[in-house]
């Protein structure tokens, strides 16, 4: 599209003339045709040996390039710029040939249903969904409008997935809870009869599980991001607007508030309540309920500012140690001295 053109839709100011734009591309590897973007002040002195056509940056830059959009974010405007350049995947076609739909589903006339998909009965799927091949849709399924659901993803029965959630390949929405109760011989499975709920606006990662609650109802809130490789437990709740990072595991009945993070490799114990706006740092352990607004990381979770100290002083213990060792020397020759002194 046109520079001119890509400004209107963004509602931003342009400067230089116009030109057509073919792609978007980072500063280092843009072409002439191409649109980049400037979004931190290490990277400016690229603005000098870019080739890109155009570059969306801050006011304060707008004399360093030919041609520019200005934006009081780039890097948010970039990210706005590229979805009229994406180019969706899959074909854009509605033929259900050699898919299975159940008589008894419903599938939207302006959905997309690629072959070698599983529909259960009763199972409705909203309009202009696209549900990529081999993904498996169980008995009473409800899948909502805009939905893109890649390959090898499975969505167990009963569980509901909100408008415009994206879930990855290989994801398994609604497996069932690890919930086990001892005879005295063995472990007893205990039925896991609940589902999983995914608000609107939500993206899934590959291979992320998230399993349906033993009764009720495992929850992920509007907007929330889950990364790859994430285990979500049983009942968990998880409020709006939640980031969790890849390999991040939620044991069950745990509850997020809004726009908790949680950095990948971090573990959550069961039955927590972590409430509004907390961040947990990468590969922490956390066994215990926080308060609104808190950060923490390390093994056990600690507040976040200890953390850091305790970090930079973790290499230093074996010098300290040494010391320690040598001063404890020194006190006894001291002690050794002192009494023969008396004497």
């Amino acid at each position: 599209m046109w520079l001119s053109q890509l400004a209107a839709e963004l509602g931003l100011e342009y400067s230089g003339e116009d030109f057509f734009i073919s792609g978007v591309n980072t500063l280092d590897k843009a072409g002439p045709e191409e649109l980049s973007f400037l979004a931190s002040p290490k990277y400016r002195q690229l603005l000098e040996t870019t080739k890109a056509g155009a570059v969306i940056l801050a006011p304060a830059d707008a004399d360093s390039v030919q041609r520019c959009l200005i934006s009081n974010n780039p890097y948010l405007d970039f990210a706005r710029a590229m979805h009229s350049f994406a180019r969706p995947q899959g074909l854009e076609q509605s033929r259900m040939e050699q898919a299975f739909i159940h008589p008894s589903a419903e599938v939207d006339p302006a959905a997309v249903v690629h072959p070698m998909v599983f529909i259960g009965e009763k199972a409705r799927i909203g309009s202009g969904s696209r549900i990529f091949p081999h993904v498996y849709i169980g008995e009473r399924v409800q899948i909502g409008r805009d939905c893109i659901i890649y390959p090898q993803a499975s969505i167990m029965s009963e569980c509901v997935v909100g408008d415009r959630a994206v879930i990855h390949s290989g994801a398994v929405i609604g497996s069932d809870g690890f919930g086990f109760v001892e005879d005295g011989k063995r472990r007893i499975k205990i039925p896991q009869l609940g589902r999983v709920v995914i608000e609107e606006d939500v993206e899934i990662g590959a291979c992320t599980t998230i399993d349906r609650a033993t009764l009720g109802e495992t929850r992920i809130g509007q907007g929330t991001k889950i990364d790859n490789l994430v285990q979500v437990a049983h009942n968990v709740q998880v409020d709006q607007n939640c980031v969790l990072v890849a390999q991040v595991g939620i044991s069950g009945s745990t509850k997020l508030g809004r726009n908790v993070i949680l950095g990948g490799q971090a573990g959550v114990a069961g039955h927590l309540n972590i409430e509004d706006n907390c961040r947990v740092a990468a590969k922490s352990g956390l066994g215990k309920s926080l308060p609104a607004n808190t950060d923490v990381g390390g093994i056990p979770a600690m507040e976040h500012s200890l953390f850091l100290r305790n970090a930079v002083l973790l290499p230093k213990l074996p010098q300290m140690y040494k010391s320690l060792k040598k001063l404890e020397k020194e006190i006894q020759i001291l002690k050794q001295s002192k009494q023969g002194d008396d004497l």
